[in-house]
Formats: structure tokens, C-alpha cells, sequence
């Protein structure tokens, strides 16, 4: 939750002392705001409008307000700055869910799916540098791979983007089964780790099939990185194999 109102929602300071929290998406969303709604123990509304647009005759979306200077303060001292905030976002102080908080953000701010050649990738894209530099090593930690994130010249934005193997590998990671996210891109998630690189296409890396006793093992630590130390294998691999057991897209093991 926190994730997605760094990236999409907006804090203002109002007159007596009362702090105004505001969200607004396509009204496709509006059930992440209700969830949003019941998670916050504060009053707030949420409404729905529509509007012409450059882009559409008739734009549909919802807002959720919370006017509250309890509220406001606290999420002020988390790290979401008063008025504009792109450049300056950066993770919140203090101990978090690094996973739960980047699928926020790229509930938000990124894109899940396929690109135009058919690979699956994740992406973000952001103006903070301290954002752009937590992500780019949160996901080698999680993926084991690095990109090297420069500033674009068209409007000085960072996109962080993890295709084919490592994107599938982040989404199953990042859209666990019953996790708070919108319901479009957990979609996208499951679509894409069903996807397998052509047998023609040249590949960084050997597969290796996993065995049953291995799969044993993954389900029974039910930790990527404990299980990638175990049975030697990257915590990629063990994060994407652990998705497609659950998932059902590879059958589970027998049990010895």
C-alpha cells in the first residue's frame, strides 16, 4: 500500500491542520482503493467521475480521500513528501516488506507482461535516483542480474526492466497468491511464467531439470534463498520453479 501511494498518490498540507491524502486511478482499479479503504483506520471516501481528456472523450476514474493530520504525519514520516515528490521518493525508514513495497510500486509506476517480440518482462520506471538505485539491487538479489540504470535523455527518467528469464522470475517473486496488488497485473504475473524460451533462441545459461528430491526440498524450506544455498542453484530459479509448482504449470513432486 505504501509502495503504490509513494508512486500514485498525492499528500497535501491543508488549512486546520488537517493533512489531505488523495489517490486517483482508472476506475477499472477502484477496488485497490476499497481495499486501501479497509486497511486505513481513518475516515475516507472514495468517489468516482468522468471527464474529457486529450487522450479520451470520456476518462473514468476513482479517488480515494483521507483528510486526517494523524494520518498524514505518519505517512509524511514513512517517506511521502508534501506536494510534488517524483525526484525525492525514496524507501521508507526503518524495517519493511521490500517485496510487498516494490509491488506497489510497480502496481503504480510499471508495466507487467509481454513486450512486442513475446518475451514476458517487468518494468519501472521512476525520477528518484535513490529509488532507481534500491530497486536495481533489490532485484539482482532477488533475479541475480544487474542493470545498469542511466537517466533517459527524452526526460531524464530511470526504466528499470527485467525481461525473459529474470522478469519472470521477479513477477512470480513479487505476485505471490493472495497478495494485495491489482488484480490486471497479478493476472499478467501468472500469464507470463508460462512462458518457455525457443528451443532455437541462444540462452545465457544452461538449464538444468529439476529433480523431484529437489522440488521436495523447495516446497519444504518455502524460502528462495535458503533453498538456492541447499541445492546450489540461483534464488531465480528457485523463486520461478517455486511459482510454477504452486501455480500448477509443473506438477508437484510425490512425497517419499
Amino acid at each position: 500500500m505504501f509502495g503504490f501511494l509513494q508512486a500514485d498518490g498525492h499528500l497535501s498540507q491543508q488549512s486546520r491542520r488537517r493533512g489531505r491524502l488523495t489517490v486517483e486511478v482508472n476506475a477499472r482499479d477502484i477496488d485497490l482503493l476499497r481495499e486501501f479503504q479497509k486497511l486505513t483506520p481513518y475516515n475516507s471516501t472514495i468517489t468516482e467521475r468522468r471527464r474529457s481528456t486529450n487522450f479520451a472523450e470520456s476518462h473514468h476514474t476513482a479517488t480515494w480521500r483521507l483528510c486526517s493530520l494523524e494520518a498524514g504525519t505518519k505517512v509524511n514520516e514513512l517517506g511521502l513528501p508534501y506536494g510534488r515528490k517524483s525526484k525525492t521518493i525514496a524507501p521508507p525508514h526503518g524495517e519493511f516488506s521490500r517485496r510487498d513495497y516494490l509491488r506497489g510500486l510497480i502496481d503504480a509506476d510499471g508495466s507487467v507482461g509481454y513486450t512486442s517480440k513475446g518475451f514476458p518482462f517487468v518494468s519501472l520506471t521512476t525520477a528518484s535516483t535513490a529509488m532507481a538505485h534500491w530497486v536495481r539491487q533489490y532485484a539482482k538479489d532477488v533475479t541475480g542480474t544487474e542493470r545498469n540504470l542511466k537517466r533517459n535523455a527524452r526526460d531524464s527518467i530511470y526504466n528499470a526492466l527485467y525481461a525473459k528469464e529474470p522478469g519472470q522470475g521477479l513477477a512470480a517473486h513479487l505476485y505471490y497468491p493472495g497478495c494485495l496488488s491489482l488484480e490486471r497485473k497479478r493476472a499478467a504475473a501468472q500469464s507470463i511464467a508460462t512462458w518457455v524460451r525457443p528451443s532455437g533462441m541462444r540462452s545465457a545459461y544452461t538449464a538444468c531439470r529439476w529433480e523431484e528430491w529437489e522440488d521436495r526440498i523447495l516446497l519444504e524450506l518455502n524460502s528462495p534463498s535458503a533453498a538456492s544455498e541447499k541445492l546450489g542453484r540461483t534464488a531465480q530459479s528457485c523463486n520461478l520453479r517455486s511459482w510454477r509448482l504452486r501455480t500448477g504449470q509443473d506438477p508437484m513432486p510425490n512425497p517419499e
